[in-house]
């Protein structure tokens, strides 16, 4: 289901259960009628990979992941070939095989007979597909996640420009793969290390940083509907006085939900020093940053 205008974009988001900003409705908008793929950037938690998933849903497609890393290549990305079930057809039909050359003079004849038999070896059936190829020989339009790929290699990321330029992957053993539909593509960063300038003028750019406290209201209030607004408001002033500490891991939207979570399951409705030293452990990810806010405590929730 393609959009009808960014309106549209942000209605069937929030109802996929994502509430977006104008700005990221626009760049969703804008990448889905030119087949571009969005390269999310942003602080972890900050809802990078739920935009995907969102996507997946609003637009009734399949959502196809590769998860990065460090020494992420080809085989594991695109294709393998699956040369133990080769191995087992080939001792299967062993003696169809002598039977092939059992009329050859010379071993280069029977090398040659055998070859003329390879497809039947290097076919679709011996064939692994991986995220990528998967994405682009889907019989429908799918949505393709490229989760964290600044931990990629740089030489994974150049692989990556055919695909993202072209659509279509070459296979050495079959050919030219080109994509039946064009995938929705999300590729996502938490900057870890810099993109190259090639795969960032293949795509449209989103940094998603922080949300606005209306917005961040309205995705607390929509994630817990029962939440009190009171006590919604006082979160959210607390989680951005938060932010404004030198923290190692500063919270994310991720983080305000979590707390959100735990102060419901601890029936908690007044945001206090107690309730606050009970739960930090939910906002801060390093005993550090739990450190300093507690010791901060008395301006952070004056």
């Amino acid at each position: 289901m393609e959009f009808e205008s960014i309106d549209d974009v942000m209605k069937r988001l929030e109802k996929a259960g994502y509430i977006a900003s104008r700005e990221i409705a626009t760049v969703v908008f804008l990448a889905a009628a030119g087949n571009k793929p969005i390269l999310v950037e942003g602080p972890a938690g900050s809802g990078k990979t739920e935009l995907a998933r969102a996507l997946s849903t609003c637009m009734n497609r399949k959502k196809i992941r590769l998860q990065c890393y460090e020494g992420l290549d080809e085989a594991k990305a695109l294709y393998e070939w699956e040369y133990a079930k080769q191995l087992l057809y080939t001792q299967m039909i062993k003696e169809k095989i002598n039977d092939l050359i059992s009329e050859a003079d010379t071993i280069a004849d029977a090398v040659e007979r055998i070859a003329d038999q390879e497809d039947a070896f290097f076919s679709e059936r011996f064939l692994l597909a991986r995220p990528l190829l998967q994405a682009i020989s889907a019989d429908d339009p799918t949505v393709l996640l490229i989760d964290e790929i600044d931990k990629a290699d740089p030489e994974f990321e150049a692989f990556l420009l055919e695909l993202l330029s072209e659509f279509q992957v070459s296979i050495p053993e079959l050919g030219i793969r080109k994509a039946k539909h064009i995938p929705m593509v999300v590729l996502t960063s938490n900057n870890y290390r810099d993109m190259s300038d090639a795969l960032k003028r293949r795509c449209i750019h989103l940094y998603i940083d922080y949300p606005e406290p209306a917005l961040e209201a309205k995705i607390i209030r929509m994630k817990l509907p029962g939440i009190e607004q009171r006590l919604a408001d006082k979160m959210i002033v607390v989680i951005n006085r938060i932010r404004e500490l030198d923290l190692k891991k500063r919270p994310c939207i991720s983080e305000t939900i979590d707390w959100a979570h735990a102060l419901a399951v601890l029936r908690i409705d007044e945001i206090t020093r107690e309730a606050m030293s009970d739960t930090i452990n939910v906002i801060c990810k390093y005993r550090s940053d739990a450190d300093m806010v507690k010791a901060s405590m008395d301006r952070i929730l004056h």
